[in-house]
């Protein structure tokens, strides 16, 4: 009885059984003897070079037909990260190691020496290789956009009857870039502010998208109050023939800010402003009692401006006449006077804080700061 046996295509030697393709193995030509077999055999195949192109002003990596925006302390962990996945390992290598050394030859050649094991045909084998890897720098689109001051959308800061304060530009200014960087984290790149310049009467931001400035109108509304508008200018059309508008948000704030001290128009006393959000809500400074403007009025009520909590001056508690009056001394005159007593005043106290303005004299709360609610 003859015995079956395989052969080798490229020399005709017998080939053992244990050198045959095993159930679950995928090998790429399991006839042939060990000796044809790794006679052409590479573990690993690597390109020749490789070559990164890496924004010089961010450093986003171009990659496919987009740029990336990579989290590495130096252009050798991108060398790295582009090495590791350009090089291919044989399909019939199991149990395959590596490790990689990089040689930093100049500023834009990183050398990467790669070492690696692994078995194949129940034969342990190793290999070296060496990948240039070569950095080319450029402009990203983002950064190319920023450099030639693009921009899609306009927001404007302004105040009614009055100019922002510095803190409210700053505080604008900083809303635009925790907006962007919200943006960025989600991953759009095509989020920027291009300029923030401070002008007689507030603040212009520019943007580079219209969903950018709108985020950015409302987020500051929502935390000084006001209102937004917005007008579109038609700027020029796409490559398909589409208009393409600018828009531009104003921002206008409230009149008056939490801390201010406003004369309202119905008579019933001077009004410590604690918030614009909505309509004008506060304290009356002779009573104590709450104030909050009609619907209709909102943040904006007729009133004039007396004065702000940091007008005010400590001065000395005379008496408590009764419980609708207090005696203070004029912090100007140093003369004893009679003033409304709001129901917030401590009448143990020895001093208590009073602006003095065209209304007269009146009791500020010891808290009173903006945040005061």
């Amino acid at each position: 009885m003859s015995e079956s046996r395989a052969f080798c295509p490229r020399c005709g030697d017998p080939v053992a059984e244990r050198e045959g393709l095993r159930p679950g193995e995928a090998r790429s030509d399991p006839n042939l003897c060990d000796a044809c077999y790794f006679e052409d055999f590479d573990l690993v195949d690597a390109p020749e070079r490789i070559e990164v192109q890496v924004c010089s002003r961010c450093g986003a990596v171009h990659r496919g037909n987009r740029w990336v925006d990579v989290d590495a302390r130096d252009y050798t962990d991108i060398a790295i990260e582009e090495v590791s996945k350009s090089l291919g390992v044989h399909v019939d290598a199991t149990e395959v190691s590596w490790q990689v050394d990089p040689e930093q030859v100049d500023q834009n050649t990183i050398r990467m020496h790669c070492y690696f094991t692994g078995i194949v045909r129940d034969t342990p084998l190793e290999e070296d290789i060496v990948v240039p890897v070569k950095i080319s720098r450029g402009t990203c689109d983002r950064c190319g956009r920023i450099a030639g001051d693009y921009y899609a959308s306009i927001v404007q800061i302004r105040a009614a009857d009055r100019t922002p304060t510095t803190e409210e530009v700053e505080r604008a200014e900083a809303i635009a870039n925790e907006v962007v960087a919200e943006m960025e984290d989600t991953g759009d790149r095509n989020a920027f502010v291009t300029d923030a310049s401070e002008t007689d009467d507030g603040l212009n931001l520019k943007v580079s998208t219209n969903k950018i400035g709108q985020k950015i109108a409302r987020k500051t509304v929502e935390e000084f109050g006001g209102t937004v508008g917005d007008y579109e200018t038609l700027v020029t059309e796409d490559e398909d023939g589409n208009e393409v508008y600018r828009v531009t948000y104003a921002v206008r704030l409230p009149p008056f800010r939490p801390g201010d001290v406003i004369d309202t128009a119905d008579d019933d006393g001077p009004v410590l402003v604690r918030s614009v959000q909505g309509n004008l809500k506060g304290t009356r400074v002779t009573t104590g009692e709450a104030y909050e403007a009609s619907f209709e009025d909102g943040d904006a009520p007729e009133a004039r401006k007396l004065g702000t909590v940091e007008d005010a001056e400590e001065t000395t508690l005379v008496t408590v006449e009764d419980e609708n009056a207090v005696q203070v001394l004029d912090p100007e005159t140093y003369r004893a006077e009679t003033i409304a007593r709001p129901d917030y005043v401590d009448p143990d106290a020895d001093t208590v804080p009073v602006l003095k303005s065209r209304a007269g004299l009146h009791v500020l709360p010891e808290s009173a700061t903006p945040d005061d609610e």
